[in-house]
């Protein structure tokens, strides 16, 4: 297990050192000066030549980058051009709030997407299959910015059950924090639950047509735990890896529905940081996202080995 972690760690450093490349590279080539962005109407030529010396913007870009590369090993990501805080502050007090909204989505996600393909995958050709895969179909068209407006006029303009934006920590008051998350996880774990259900019923397919599962009804097992033991058990594998996939993608995917909720997390942070030509702060938010990422991608690969044995003597 150690060797094969080691082997994907050393598959991961070049994929940063390549993001960090590219991220940095076309972060030069976007229009606009972040010094001018910054100054607002002070565009004294002394104080801009001063801002420029100061974040070393005047350097040639290669000696930027490897200025950069080299602070942010040291677990220094620059500063923001925008408010003068640590990016790494910056970073520490949004991540958080989009982990909890991830967290909540992947749960409702696998709330409603495993037990229908499940369902569908046992009920193949019957009516449950085919409305299980509507549901699916429709929760990968809809858009999430249109789920998160109907849901607002409805759930808490019409009938008043929950917030319709706004965030609380949830070390603040737990209670009014998950209730102000479950409109924006939910909306985010639609599309989600739709994706999972979709590979669940195809891993379902494929292993409740094994010989093993034919064995075990031969025996005369209850059907039930023919389905939750022996068949759900093994096609349990692909679902795990696609959920830790799914998780690092909502890191860095949950902007739109941020920015409808209004919830201060990573996508506002990120659009915010776009429009202000934040470079520093867009830097270490792509890097920070992009480590996560692989992150969970290794946790993926290390699920699928813990669960799938055979794995564990390659």
């Amino acid at each position: 297990m150690l060797s094969f972690i080691l082997r994907r760690l050393v598959i991961a450093i070049p994929t940063i050192i390549l993001i960090s490349v590219f991220v940095f590279t076309l972060q030069k080539l976007l229009p606009g000066d972040p010094v001018l962005a910054m100054a607002g109407e002070e565009r004294d030529p002394q104080v801009l030549e001063f801002l420029r010396e100061k974040y070393r913007l005047n350097d040639p870009i290669p000696v930027q980058y490897f200025t950069w590369i080299g602070n942010a090993l040291t677990g220094d990501l620059g500063i923001s051009l925008r408010t003068n805080q640590p990016v790494l502050e910056l970073i520490g007090e949004k991540l958080p709030v989009t982990i909890q909204l991830a967290t909540m989505a992947i749960i409702f996600a696998l709330l409603i997407g495993v037990p229908a393909g499940i369902f569908s995958a046992v009920k193949k050709g019957t009516v449950t299959d085919y409305v299980a895969n509507v549901v699916a179909l429709s929760g990968l068209s809809i858009p999430n910015f249109w789920l998160g407006i109907m849901l607002i006029l409805l759930v808490s303009v019409k009938w008043k059950l929950l917030p319709a934006s706004g965030y609380v920590p949830l070390s603040e008051d737990p209670i009014r924090s998950i209730t102000v998350m479950i409109m924006p996880a939910f909306v985010l774990g639609t599309a989600l639950a739709a994706t999972l259900m979709r590979h669940t019923r195809s891993a379902m397919l494929s292993v409740l047509s094994s010989d093993y599962v034919r064995t075990a009804r031969a025996k005369g097992l209850v059907e039930r735990r023919v389905i939750l033991k022996h068949a759900f058990r093994n096609a349990l594998t692909p679902i795990v890896t696609l959920t830790a996939l799914l998780f690092g993608e909502l890191i860095a995917g949950a902007v739109l529905t941020e920015q409808i909720f209004t919830i201060p997390g990573f996508g506002k942070l990120v659009v915010d940081a776009v429009f202000n030509r934040d470079y520093a702060v867009v830097q270490g938010i792509v890097l920070v996202t992009a480590v996560g990422f692989i992150f969970m991608n290794l946790l993926a690969d290390v699920a699928y080995v813990l669960l799938n044995p055979r794995l564990r003597k390659q």
